[in-house]
């Protein structure tokens, strides 16, 4: 709050005073009062007053800082009402009670919404587990009764159980802390894990895994990063040259501070303007809307939300026609904090 600005708003009562003092001085002026009580009388009005709303500018002055002060440091704003002390002048009592008022109201909306959306989380979470069920007895089924045709519904199947696992862990990306369990692992058990679970795609587009140096140990969650080594993988099927053999490259590279997990393709790569934004959600790119694969944009998005969470660095270098490099970089840290 500027002084100016204070006076600004006290110019109504500045011109009804000067127009009471003009009033008092002219009635001074018919009973012939001295001149010392002439000027005696409004100076002294004029000084108490402008004494006055110099204290009350600087009681008021330093509260709305304090206030302004305060809410820059918080994080979470909508506190100030509990950090923050009741003003002593009318005003900012007025603005303090509504206020609390305001913010009272604003909470019992949010927990409301919080608690709806907590609602259908658990809901999507029960669908994704029980529609887990005919789509395991359908790859049984498929087991029993082998025939070309079988193998294409049994590959559809396991684009559907991908989906289904994308919804879940979507579902549960933002409370990751209720559903880990750090501890040191063997990168080749995670990676091994997923190309188990991509197993089919990877024979029947004739993949080739070059596997080397992953005997290095992280400590992170395992389901978490296999999900996202799953997500990377399935990428570069669904991105490969339709005119060359994919081949796709698994290895790690221990350093000082850290792991780093390379995955890298041949495939159709990504425009150096496309490279920065694959990590935004929704975001397909050139190679998402003209391929004849349908992309969602989500599976890196979630890639690098889970990764944020789980305190690992994710980062991308691509070349368009050349291929693609993900990399997964483990902190040497073993304690993790989640965000």
């Amino acid at each position: 709050m500027r002084f100016k600005d204070f006076i600004k708003d006290k110019l109504l009562t500045i011109f009804l005073l000067l127009f009471g003092l003009v009033t008092i001085e002219i009635f001074l002026m018919i009973y012939s009062f001295g001149t010392f009580v002439k000027f005696y009388i409004p100076i002294v009005i004029l000084g108490l007053y402008f004494i006055g709303i110099t204290i009350e500018y600087f009681i008021k002055r330093n509260y709305y800082f304090n206030l302004e002060d305060t809410l820059k440091e918080l994080e979470e704003k909508y506190l100030i009402t509990e950090i923050i002390k009741r003003p002593n002048f009318a005003e900012g009592k007025s603005s303090y009670d509504n206020l609390v008022q305001i913010n009272k109201s604003m909470i019992e909306n949010v927990n409301k919404y919080k608690y709806l959306q907590e609602d259908y989380k658990e809901y999507i979470e029960l669908w994704i587990h029980e529609i887990k069920l005919p789509i395991a007895t359908s790859k049984m089924i498929i087991e029993n009764n082998k025939s070309a045709i079988m193998d294409n519904i049994n590959e559809e199947l396991d684009k559907v159980e991908n989906y289904v696992e994308q919804a879940l862990f979507y579902a549960r990306s933002n409370t990751v802390e209720k559903d880990y369990y750090i501890k040191k692992v063997e990168l080749k058990e995670l990676v091994n894990e997923s190309i188990k679970k991509n197993k089919n795609i990877l024979i029947t587009e004739k993949v080739t895994i070059d596997l080397h140096d992953i005997d290095n140990k992280v400590s992170t969650d395992s389901k978490w990063i296999v999900f996202i080594l799953n997500q990377i993988i399935q990428n570069s099927v669904k991105y490969r040259k339709k005119d060359e053999d994919l081949k796709i490259e698994i290895y790690s590279t221990k350093h000082k501070e850290n792991t780093i997990l390379h995955i890298k393709d041949n495939g159709v790569g990504i425009k150096k303007s496309e490279v920065e934004r694959v990590f935004e959600k929704g975001f397909t790119g050139t190679n998402g809307r003209f391929s004849n694969k349908k992309s969602t944009g989500i599976g890196l998005y979630l890639c690098k939300k889970l990764c944020d969470k789980l305190g690992i660095s994710i980062d991308i270098k691509s070349k368009e026609n050349i291929g693609t490099e993900v990399r997964l970089i483990f902190p040497k840290n073993s304690f993790i904090e989640l965000k």
